[in-house]
């Protein structure tokens, strides 16, 4: 007898928990932590910020304006959106292009490196950054002799006369923007790293 009924009370409590996850039009049914299943949507171009709009889980097809609270409370100005990241081109705009002969005459005579001269730290840095991005083309001393140039002629020799005076600027430019053969890296290299290799590239000269 006591078997029975315990079978008898199962059943009514499965039955009510069933009973309980049923939906319908007007009725969602029961949901444990809602906030899981209806993330708050944070529209990007709106910034609701009236709590007395209600929250959008509140919000119905009868309240008469369709919008709501929706600021973001996580962001110390509420704000929903988020600020491009650098270097990000806004759409319908062109890409950046690489200077003039010109420009770049004058980049290597104002751009000037923000690292100590005699900081040697830097010098070997920079010889790790030559290997991992420059070693393949313009060879371990700068030779045009890497693998890439046996391919591909026309890479810049660094020891050349034409690329002994050159400054830190212009090898910082063009490591930026590219020039002849020489694609940009400017998405590939920090501008700290451009930095350390240019002045790898000057001390690397000096030692031809």
């Amino acid at each position: 007898m006591k078997l029975t009924k315990l079978k008898y009370l199962g059943i009514v409590t499965a039955g009510a928990l069933l009973a309980s996850c049923a939906a319908g039009v007007d009725d969602t049914g029961l949901e444990y932590a809602p906030q899981m299943y209806h993330s708050t949507p944070y529209e990007p171009l709106t910034q609701i910020v009236d709590e007395d709009r209600g929250s959008w889980l509140d919000s119905n097809d009868e309240d008469g304006h369709g919008e709501f609270y929706n600021s973001n409370p996580y962001n110390q100005f509420k704000m929903n959106m988020r600020e491009p990241v650098a270097n990000t081109v806004r759409r319908g705009q062109p890409l950046p292009v690489r200077l003039t002969k010109d420009e770049l005459e004058v980049a290597a005579t104002t751009l000037v490196s923000p690292f100590p001269a005699d900081d040697q730290s830097v010098v070997k840095d920079g010889k790790v950054l030559y290997d991992s991005y420059c070693k393949h083309c313009h060879g371990a001393k700068g030779n045009a002799d890497g693998l890439v140039a046996d391919k591909y002629a026309g890479v810049a020799n660094l020891n050349g006369a034409a690329y002994l005076e050159i400054t830190e600027g212009h090898i910082f430019h063009v490591i930026t923007f590219g020039k002849g053969l020489m694609g940009a890296h400017g998405s590939q290299v920090s501008p700290e790293d451009r930095w350390r290799i240019a002045r790898y590239v000057k001390e690397l000269q000096k030692s031809n």
